[in-house]
């Protein structure tokens, strides 16, 4: 379950991709900034979600 703790990173490299692209999509006027920010705001998301998760495995494990 090592591994766990470092893969939540993965979602905070797709936000900062995903907020990237919607700022260049947005100066070219394209439809689908909106779309990456959407996505963006999910990975922050989901980072969160897995660095409490991954918290909460941890706890019970130590209970143990």
């Amino acid at each position: 379950m090592g591994y766990m703790k470092y893969t939540q990173y993965v979602y905070v490299v797709f936000a900062l991709y995903f907020i990237y692209s919607g700022f260049t999509k947005l100066n070219d006027g394209s439809d689908t900034a909106v779309l990456h920010f959407l996505i963006a705001g999910m990975a922050i998301f989901m980072f969160f979600f897995r660095r409490k998760f991954v918290k909460k495995f941890d706890d019970r494990n130590k209970k143990q």
